[in-house]
Formats: C-alpha cells, structure tokens, sequence
C-alpha cells in the first residue's frame, strides 16, 4: 500500500519535531518516523540528561569550594544509581509526550527505519510513503573509529546508562562529551583521563580559556594527556588493556571503562540518499543556504543531517527545521539568521562561546580590541569560592560591537546569552553597559567586563 502526503519527516529530535508541528497546523498532512524513541538525542541522550547529571557534580564542587569557609563536606558524596533514576524520571516520559502532542497536532507518528526508494518515496518495514516534500532530521551518531577493539568504547548514551561509575574512565577524543562527563565522574569520585590526539584540546574555543579550565580540572582530579592517541584497546581480567602512543612512545594503560568521545557524524548511512538523488557526504546533506537539497528540490535537511553553516546545537537544530518548514510551505528561500548563537561546555565551571575568536577576528582584518578580565577575584566568584573565572570578549573598534564573546566561570552559560542578543541586535558596548541590572548578580558583571 503506498500512502500520500505533503510532508514526511525523517528524525522525531527538537528539529524534526518542530517541522512537524509547524506545517500540520498550516494544514498540511504530515508523517514523522523515527526508528529511535521519538524526543530526540537531546531529550533523551543528551544535553538535557548530561547537565541533570551535572547538577550532582555542581553541589560537590560548590561544597568543596566553601571548605573552610562555614561549609563542611567531610560526608558529601554522589549517589550514582539515585541519580541516573533522577535522570530516568524526566527522560522517561518523553517519548510518550513527544507523541501523544504530534498526534495531537494532526501528525501520522510511524516507527521504524526510512530509506529511500526514489526522489520521493521511502520505505518503513514493508510499506512505501510517498510525499512531496521531505525533511531529513535524522540527527547523529558517534564517529566510527578504526581502532582494534572499538567495540568495547561505551558512547555518551551507554555512559548515561552506567548503574553504578567504575574508578578509572579513560574518555576517547577532547571534545564536549569528553571534558563534560569528565568533570562529571570526577566529582562521583572516579579518576578520568581525557586522551586527545592534539596539542589542544576544545579547539573551537577560545585557547587562553580553555587553558585556565584545563588546570581547574587537574585540580578536581582530571587528567589530560595531549597528543596521545590509542592504538587498540583488549579486555582484561580487570578491565580495558589500552595501547596508546603517548608524543610518539607507545605505552599500555590499564581502566575500568572506556568511552568515546571523539565527535559525532551525521546518522545518514541507513537512508540510501543516493536512491533519491540527495546528495551527502559526512558533513551532512548538500544544502543550499535555505536548507533545500542541492540535487533533489524534495528534499530539506535540518540540524545534524544538514551541511549547514550552524553549529551542531539543539537550538540551531530547531530553528533551522521551522525556516525549513517555513520555505516548504510559502516557496521560499529564506536563509537561517545564526548571528549571535552561544554554545558552552558545560563542564564546572562552564566554558562558553558566541562569535568569533580572537585569531579569526584578526584574520578578517577587523581592527580588534581585546578586552580581557581575570573576574576570579570578583565578588560574585568571591562569594562561592571559585578560584577560575575569566573572560574576553573582543570589540570592534570602528563599530563598538562586540563580535567575540568568551567566558569561562560560574553562570556563565546564562551571561553570554545576553552577549548572543547584543550581537544579534547589534548593540553597541556603550549601549550595553548602559543597562542597570540587578545586583548583585552574574549579570551586574557585565558593564564591568566590556
């Protein structure tokens, strides 16, 4: 039996998710299919689990932090099988939520693996659907390493399923998922070694900073080894055998577990693009800059699943499937806005981003000023106890608008929220530092950082 309609949506995460609803209310008919849980990586494998998680290791560090100081932490200790139930009591209900208000919406929910028949028919099970539009939010998986005994690398998902933390977790790449479920387990009282194959990692954010937050994490415990990559990993009586080449010297490093955290690709192998003559590669679908496939007009990609110029974020994800589901359903090309975007690290304290960095800013010749800030002296860190804060964020002398904001210290993840808005309203210094905010809070930093 073959079913029609004016849109199937390939990936029910936030992107696919919203696509769905917003065409179906515009009185489309619309599928969703997912082979997954519908909720998404974020929802239920990611983001949002990760910083619930986080939030154990937050009440640690902060008990830590006040040691000495009218705080006694002397029996303060995570119980992790508790918290991966706390954990289990939001993500559990998602699924259902998920459905029951895409159903609500009017939007035929299926389940199982899409692949492509022809430019616009797909198969689930046995059963072929056919559509006039498409939209690819299938979203992504850990990136495959060719190393002998990968198969025993947990993902960040099977991390986040762990009943109880082993002591030694030697995390694969130095990136996100490597430095936040670090500064996690760290706090449960594991000893974590982050392996990273280059001289530095979290490459995409600001160097001076990731510094400072590397030596706070040796303070809590976490080691960084650079420049190291693992050649094969055997199990063991005790654990993990681990081969690894250390600045060219080769050595072998007992754990208890071994997680991959080196980058994730976009989940496309399974869809048989080429049977609808969808151009792809491991960055995602060819897009054009509206988000529309550059060989099958059918066909749109969003978040992960689109080689896009937007980050690999949630909220880039969503806002990229409703300009998708917008330009579907008026014909049109219009092109997601990413100015001012934040991402953070959140690893305790977190480390956050929005615009460009110090050398990407001098090599498009923009006549910078850098305004740099140790904040670890200030009252708002004082008042806690942290020791590691700082922040640069780097201004446009011929405008007065920032177009670089970097901030490593605690709430952080919320400030550079306002310095995403100042960028995408193009907001001057002098106009933002005109604002009254009230104190004494993170925010009241601010005019005091610019």
């Amino acid at each position: 039996m073959i079913h029609g309609h004016d849109l199937i949506v390939i990936g029910a995460g936030m992107a696919g998710v919203s696509a769905a609803n917003k065409c179906a209310a515009a009185g489309w008919r619309v599928a969703i299919v997912d082979a997954l849980p519908y909720g998404g990586t974020c929802a239920l494998r990611g983001c949002d689990p990760k910083k619930i998680l986080r939030r154990g290791a937050e009440i640690i560090d902060s008990a830590r932090l006040m040691r000495g100081k009218g705080i006694d932490d002397a029996d303060l200790s995570i119980n992790w099988a508790d918290l991966i139930k706390h954990k289990h009591g939001f993500t559990d209900p998602v699924p259902r939520q998920t459905e029951d208000g895409l159903a609500g919406n009017g939007v035929d929910t299926l389940h199982g693996r899409a692949r492509f028949t022809g430019a616009n028919s797909i198969a689930i099970g046995g059963t072929t659907y056919e559509a006039a539009h498409f939209l690819i939010a299938a979203g992504a998986r850990p990136r495959p390493l060719d190393i002998p005994g990968h198969e025993h690398l947990v993902d960040s998902t099977g991390f986040m399923e762990l009943p109880e933390l082993p002591e030694r977790i030697l995390f694969v790449g130095g990136g996100f998922i490597s430095f936040e479920f670090a500064h996690i387990a760290a706090r449960a009282g594991s000893t974590p070694v982050i392996l990273d194959r280059g001289p530095r990692p979290l490459k995409t954010f600001d160097p001076d900073l990731v510094e400072l937050l590397i030596s706070r994490g040796a303070d809590a415990g976490i080691q960084l080894w650079r420049s190291t990559t693992v050649t094969a990993i055997e199990k063991s009586d005790t654990g993990f055998k681990v081969s690894i080449e250390r600045s060219g010297q080769p050595e072998t490093v007992e754990f208890d577990l071994v997680v991959h955290g080196a980058g994730r690709i976009p989940d496309l192998t399974g869809l048989d693009l080429d049977a609808a003559g969808v151009e792809w590669d491991e960055r995602g679908v060819r897009v054009a800059a509206h988000l529309q496939s550059t060989t099958n007009p059918a066909v749109y990609a969003a978040g992960d699943s689109a080689d896009s110029p937007g980050m690999p974020l949630t909220p880039v994800a969503v806002f990229e499937g409703k300009v998708a589901a917008s330009n579907m359903l008026k014909a049109t090309t219009t092109i997601p806005d990413y100015t001012g975007v934040p991402t953070a690290v959140f690893t305790i304290p977190e480390l956050t981003r929005v615009g460009m960095l110090e050398q990407e800013a001098r090599d498009q010749g923009i006549d910078v000023d850098v305004r740099y800030r140790d904040t670890s002296g200030w009252y708002s860190n004082y008042r806690i106890g942290e020791t590691t804060a700082a922040t640069k964020i780097l201004i446009d002398r011929s405008t007065d608008r920032i177009v670089g904001g970097h901030l490593l210290g605690p709430e952080y993840g919320e400030l550079i929220n306002i310095v995403g808005l100042a960028m995408k309203l193009q907001l001057t210094t002098r106009q933002l530092k005109s604002m009254t905010a009230a104190y004494p809070t993170v925010g009241s930093d601010l005019g005091s950082i610019l």
